[in-house]
């Protein structure tokens, strides 16, 4: 059994990007700028746009935090976004999600510049990956196709169960492992909360990537011998710690990596590889504005 480590490989990827940023800077070229936007004190949310800025230091790119209060309006949150797709300097951004509930989010999410839309959810660049065209990919998809590209885990022919349809991993995997080339080729059975027999299903699947959201779901009689698992899933569980949880994906991990060939660690697998690919979108945005300017 292998273990398809998540935080060597971000730090391999954040490592490259270093090095390119360091030649960008030493052919006096500006270098890449990536904006999050969070609104609102959401304790994970602050976390997580906290270790993108810290990312963002790391490899030598300019950052920066755009904060707006809980009561913010949707017009005033559509002003910003506009400001930023507005602004040369800045080569991509994102929009930490969730918003509060008085901002419709798919409202929000079309606003941003595809060309600046490095986390890949705008319907231009969605439509663009379902069409095998050059796009940005969200990063936590782009992130698990990384991975099995540089431990080289074959897919061609494979029978791949993705388990959860949501628009952010389910629905782009389920595509992007379908479509023609490496990593992808595979035949894909996309599965959610109202299939039947799922069990029967995922036994005789050769990969199985599960991003439903639900501790331990996945057990050892679920998946067969040799199979490669990727799991997505990141729950808090209470207990009685210190901290008074613990970090758990979908998968009864200790059970099913006697069986896997391959499989990813929570925390330590697809997680580290979201930022790291969210570095590597903003990048290629760079490039892109370099290009067309």
């Amino acid at each position: 059994m292998t273990i398809l480590d998540g935080r060597k490989t971000s730090n391999d990827i954040k490592n490259e990007i270093k090095a390119e940023v360091d030649k960008m800077k030493a052919d006096g070229e500006k270098v890449p700028h990536l904006a999050a936007v969070i609104v609102g004190n959401d304790g994970a949310s602050l976390t997580y746009v906290g270790s993108k800025v810290r990312a963002c230091e790391r490899v030598g790119f300019e950052s920066t935090m755009v904060r707006m209060s809980n009561t913010t309006s949707e017009i005033e949150l559509l002003d910003k976004i506009e400001e930023l797709n507005e602004d040369d300097d800045i080569d991509g951004f994102i929009i930490q999600l969730p918003l509060p509930p008085q901002i419709n989010t798919q409202k929000v999410l079309m606003a941003v510049n595809p060309d600046k839309d490095v986390d890949g959810f705008h319907p231009t660049n969605f439509g663009k990956m379902a069409l095998d065209m050059s796009t940005f990919i969200p990063a936590t998809p782009f992130g698990i196709l990384e991975l099995l590209d540089r431990y080289g885990v074959e897919t061609k022919g494979k029978h791949t169960v993705v388990i959860g349809r949501s628009h952010i991993v389910g629905r782009p995997m389920s595509i992007l492992m379908g479509r023609k080339g490496f990593p992808g080729n595979s035949t894909v059975t996309l599965t959610h909360s109202h299939t039947k027999n799922i069990t029967q299903i995922t036994s005789q699947a050769d990969i199985i990537i599960s991003a439903l959201g639900v501790p331990k779901f996945l057990k050892a009689e679920m998946v067969k011998d040799d199979a490669i698992i990727i799991d997505v899933g990141i729950t808090r569980v209470a207990d009685d710690s210190e901290k008074g949880y613990y970090i758990t994906g979908d998968v009864d991990f200790e059970n099913v990596s006697k069986k896997a060939s391959y499989i990813t660690p929570v925390p330590g697998g697809v997680g580290p590889m979201t930022i790291a690919m969210l570095l590597k979108n903003t990048l290629l945005a760079r490039e892109q504005h370099r290009l067309t300017k």
